[in-house]
């Protein structure tokens, strides 16, 4: 309805009730006419028929919806079936062109400036979070795995002809190493270090004497992790960074999930201060809670960044971007700064519920003050570590599952998603795992021998109270069986000497006890292959 057509309505309707009309109609018109302005996150989100209204203006600019359109092209975003049609908003043409996927498609004016606002309020986004010195983002149809590839490949044409070494601080989720490998590159593991409170966390000066030991010509980059499993903590990015700059190498930040802790954006926003960073990859899904199939690359340098997006080929879908713009319409900036807060305030009252659950079974929280988002306790009591996540995903629960370490091996927590039929899976590790052509001893816990088993769980962004307090009380009424289980038992597992407070763990060594399985409980490994 246009200034026109409402005085024409007025001919047929009272016009003061047209004119109030007309006043709610200005007032939608004016919020889209904000967003082409300002290109940044409506203050406060959207309701769903404003959304539902820019959508269906948008869709009418393609070509497949014009009245009398004729097609006689190859691909005209023909839809057979209404369904599917309504569920992508009648926005068929996806986005990008073969060359580019940020590039404007002729045929598609709606689904291009979606996509282009799409990438105004995710670039807005970051700099709510606190990626304030990423000048430049890109939203693309791929998890957070493939965007790492397609951003590796990016980096192919800016270094020597022979820089084929990808340095890669260890962290045991598959994503990131496979990503390496489909690039075409070579994985090169820098082993962490384990301290006395049981953290894991990223040697700096391997790092460092990796880069002297193989040249710089022949690193394409070095890939560091900004968001893992505990007792894994964040890798020093900023320290990272220094070193790339030092050297004149890439930087790759894996921030698969990082984008909702303030402390991890901080340090991430910092490392692209004083350091190099050419991009950062986060996943959509994580962090903005739509479906799977997305993530953002950012980054300080904005050319490079369209170099990433030059880097795909074709087309691509744009389910991935018109998720993520809905979603952000909806939250807006203020709603997304209080999932922010309140996940930061729920992950320190998880943090206690868990320490305190674990305290009452005998056991202790793993100190890890650099992981906000995950949270790892001892299985030092339990003889079957792999029981407990069994029992956690056989009750509805999703954290991570358990494992033990033996004098052979150390095995470790993975996720305890439901299998197929919606029962967990307990799979024996061995000894030896290898990913991607790299053999590793103790896969799951980042370091080859992890002194004693553990369980790890989130507190990620949407997580209820009523999530932790149904949580908690499962992991109590699993603990409280496994001491029935242990009573019944001729021995207990040898202890190990943890404590949340910072006792010394790794004094303990690899053994874990006798009664302690080597082997993990991951119904296919869900939770290392989120990232």
């Amino acid at each position: 309805m246009d200034k026109k057509n409402l005085q024409l309505a007025a001919g047929l309707v009272k016009p003061t009730y047209i004119a109030q009309a007309g006043q709610a109609l200005n007032s939608r018109h004016n919020l889209v006419t904000a967003l082409l302005a300002n290109r940044r996150l409506p203050p406060t989100g959207w309701d769903e028929a404003t959304i539902e209204y820019l959508l269906s203006e948008l869709a009418m600019m393609d070509s497949n919806n014009f009245l009398g359109n004729v097609g006689v092209g190859e691909r005209e975003a023909r839809i057979f079936c209404p369904l599917v049609a309504r569920r992508c908003f009648r926005l068929a043409h996806g986005v990008g062109r073969s060359g580019d996927i940020a590039e404007v498609q002729p045929k598609a004016a709606g689904s291009s400036l979606m996509s282009a606002l799409c990438a105004c309020l995710a670039r807005d986004a970051l700099r709510v979070a606190g990626l304030a010195n990423a000048r430049a983002a890109l939203v693309l149809p791929l998890a957070t795995g493939m965007a790492l590839a397609l951003t590796l490949a990016a980096l192919r044409g800016s270094r020597p002809p022979g820089a084929r070494l990808v340095l890669w601080p260890r962290v045991d989720q598959k994503s990131c190493l496979k990503a390496i490998a489909t690039a075409g590159f070579t994985p090169i593991m820098i082993p962490n270090i384990l301290d006395d409170s049981g953290v894991v966390r990223m040697d700096a000066a391997a790092l460092s004497a990796a880069i002297e030991a193989h040249g710089a010509d022949r690193i394409l980059c070095v890939v560091t992790t900004a968001s893992c499993f505990a007792p894994r903590v964040r890798d020093d990015v900023d320290v990272a960074a220094r070193l790339c700059a030092r050297a004149g190498i890439a930087h790759v930040v894996n921030n698969a999930y990082g984008l909702q802790c303030r402390a991890t954006t901080a340090l991430v926003n910092r490392a692209m201060a004083v350091g190099r960073v050419d991009a950062v990859v986060q996943s959509t899904d994580k962090n903005f809670m739509v479906p799977v199939g997305g993530a953002i690359v950012c980054g300080p340098d904005a050319a490079f960044i369209a170099r990433v997006g030059k880097t795909y080929a074709g087309r691509a879908s744009s389910a991935p971007a018109l998720d993520l713009f809905i979603t952000l319409l909806s939250m807006g900036a203020d709603g997304y700064r209080r999932l922010l807060d309140e996940r930061e305030a729920r992950a320190k009252e998880f943090r206690a519920a868990l320490a305190a659950c674990a305290a009452a079974a005998g056991e202790a929280l793993i100190a890890a003050p650099d992981n906000t988002i995950s949270f790892a306790i001892t299985l030092r009591r339990v003889r079957d570590p792999r029981r407990v996540g069994a029992a956690l995903s056989g009750g509805g629960a999703t954290s991570a599952a358990a494992a033990a370490a033996s004098a052979g091996a150390a095995a470790v927590a993975s996720g305890a998603a439901a299998d197929d039929d919606g029962a967990a899976a307990a799979v024996a590790v061995p000894a030896v795992t290898t990913v991607a052509g790299l053999e590793f001893r103790g896969y799951g816990s980042s370091v080859d021998e992890y002194p004693c088993a553990y369980l790890t769980a989130a507190c990620a962004i949407g997580m209820r109270q009523a999530d932790t307090d149904e949580f908690i009380a499962r992991l109590s009424k699993v603990f409280a069986e496994a001491q029935k289980q242990r009573g019944r038992s001729a021995a207990p597992c040898a202890a190990a000497a943890v404590a949340a407070d910072g006792g010394s763990l790794a004094s303990q060594g690899a053994g874990a006890g006798e009664g302690c399985a080597s082997a993990v409980s991951e119904p296919r490994r869900a939770a290392e292959d989120e990232q």
